[in-house]
């Protein structure tokens, strides 16, 4: 069976008057039915550019698309006309947004947000989406959701708010929902109670989805796969365990030796990562971890490492084998494995 989704050499571009800032750089990987892929990576790594890409949100002017495609049931979102990738907007692929308040109309209820979606998408009348509406917002544990359903977005606190928006994604029963970091502006109880319900949702009704975030720690109790991605470019590609246990890029060792581990009689004192991401204006030719790098070796210097497959399932886009590496005394992150 072919994936619900493939993203094959993905370039997005933004087009300043300092230069072309290459956010994204020729990503890709596949997606199938039911399956949560994680996407994984610091601010600027191009996790949000490259979503909003599939959907074709890239502002243009100053952003562009720049080359690669996005083939959607065989389709090509990045070829398909404006009225088409609005029919598929919102119906067959949703997306939650990191902030509701944003997201939402302040001067509309959320019922009715809601219920335009039904009527625009699924020609339900007005009552028929009204109705759904309620279920929608109960499905999402929005507490005595046929009183609130006239309520305005400020009424809402900012989970009930995420949760409004994931109602909003799930209307139209979608084959895949994008949820880009919305739990990052969330207390963690919420955050959990979130990852919860999407959990949940999501083996009801079957959807694909992927999660972008910052924090492994939401990943490991969501996803079945993650990517890596580091300066616009996939570093790494795993299932979650693997991905945990046998972690294959130094940026990922990074990253994971970050967490708290309450795995341990004695917690680790956790790792950073020094310096900065490079400017991806100025892209460097070689690796884009390099100058961060504690195994760097000067043939990193030479090319942009390919992903190349390390276990089954399992690809690093780093010519270093990390795993003898990182026992060296020079290693920064040996005490966490």
């Amino acid at each position: 069976m072919a994936p619900l989704l493939q993203v094959k050499n993905l370039q997005t571009q933004f087009f300043t008057q300092d230069g072309v800032v290459k956010a994204v750089n020729d990503i890709s990987y596949d997606l199938n039915e039911g399956e949560t892929l994680g996407i994984v990576g610091e601010s600027g790594s191009g996790k949000s550019v490259g979503v909003m890409s599939i959907m074709r949100l890239i502002p243009m002017p100053p952003g562009k698309i720049v080359g690669g495609e996005v083939l959607f049931e065989g389709r090509d979102l990045l070829k398909v006309s404006e009225d088409e990738i609005r029919s598929i907007r919102g119906n067959k692929i949703a997306m939650i947004f990191q902030d509701p308040m944003t997201s939402l109309n302040p001067v509309i209820p959320i019922g009715r947000q809601i219920s335009e979606a039904l009527e625009l998408h699924l020609g339900m009348d007005k009552k028929q989406a009204r109705d759904r509406t309620i279920e929608l917002l109960e499905m999402v544990g929005i507490p005595s959701a046929a009183d609130r359903v006239g309520n305005y977005p400020h009424q809402f606190s900012g989970g009930m708010r995420q949760r409004v928006m994931i109602a909003m994604g799930l209307s139209c029963n979608p084959q895949l929902l994008i949820a880009d970091e919305p739990t990052t502006a969330l207390d963690v109880t919420i955050q959990a109670q979130i990852v919860d319900l999407v959990n949940r949702l999501r083996n009801e009704i079957g959807m694909a989805v992927i999660w972008i975030t910052h924090d492994l720690g939401v990943v490991a109790g969501l996803a079945d796969r993650v990517i890596v991605m580091y300066a616009g470019t996939i570093v790494e590609e795993a299932s979650v365990v693997e991905l945990y246990k046998n972690p294959r890029h130094p940026y990922t060792l990074g990253l994971l030796g970050s967490i708290p581990r309450l795995d341990e009689d004695r917690p680790a004192k956790l790792a950073s990562i020094e310096g900065l991401p490079p400017d991806l204006i100025d892209y460097p030719k070689g690796c884009p971890f390099y100058a961060r790098c504690p195994f760097r070796i000067d043939q990193c210097l030479e090319a942009l490492p390919p992903l190349r497959a390390v276990g089954p399932g399992h690809r690093a886009a780093c010519i270093v084998d990390v795993t003898t590496a990182q026992h060296t005394t020079e290693n920064p992150y040996q005490d966490l494995q």
